[in-house]
């Protein structure tokens, strides 16, 4: 699997109200939830953001509550990914659960910059950044939690697999 698209990097503890804010939880719509992501931290940023773009922080991303909505709203932005140097452990699973992927790379969040362009090659494990050429690696991401991406969450994996469904 790989990809590239364009850098939209923010800083340290971006909590999950700063992704989705609050006001917004009682939307069910990943797409209405899209239209919203970063609404607090960039007010135009879901208009600005394009298909296969990524998000780059620095420690923390996703802290706060445990809303589910925070990678729903960014996966339905269709944002490819999300790196950062560190992930709140809660937002780590929930991102995989709904089918976001992530990488933590406190390397790639400190040398790229916003709106550079960057290639990532999650099979060998690397993040190249095109605008600079300095490639960094990134740990490899288990093939269970690769699957449950492919399948696009935890719950289309499962009815994959023939789990829910009647006999």
């Amino acid at each position: 699997m790989k990809f590239k698209g364009k850098i939209w990097k923010f800083g340290d503890d971006v909590n999950t109200d700063e992704i989705i804010p609050a006001r917004y939880l009682n939307i069910t719509d990943p797409i209405k939830l899209a239209e919203h992501v970063m609404e607090d931290s960039d007010p135009s940023f879901a208009s600005k953001v394009g298909l296969g773009d990524i998000i780059l922080a620095g420690k923390n991303f996703g802290c706060g509550s445990s809303r589910e909505h925070a990678p729903v709203a960014i996966k339905a932005a269709k944002i490819s990914c999300v790196i950062a140097s560190s992930f709140a452990r809660i937002f780590f699973r929930n991102a995989f659960n709904m089918g976001l992927l992530i990488f933590e790379s406190p390397e790639a969040a400190s040398g790229i910059k916003d709106g550079e362009i960057v290639e990532i090659d999650v099979d060998k494990g690397t993040i190249k950044n095109l605008t600079t050429g300095v490639q960094f690696t990134v740990a490899s991401i288990p093939p269970f939690m690769k699957q449950l991406v492919v399948d696009g969450g935890l719950i289309p994996h499962l009815k994959k697999r023939g789990f829910g469904q009647a006999t």
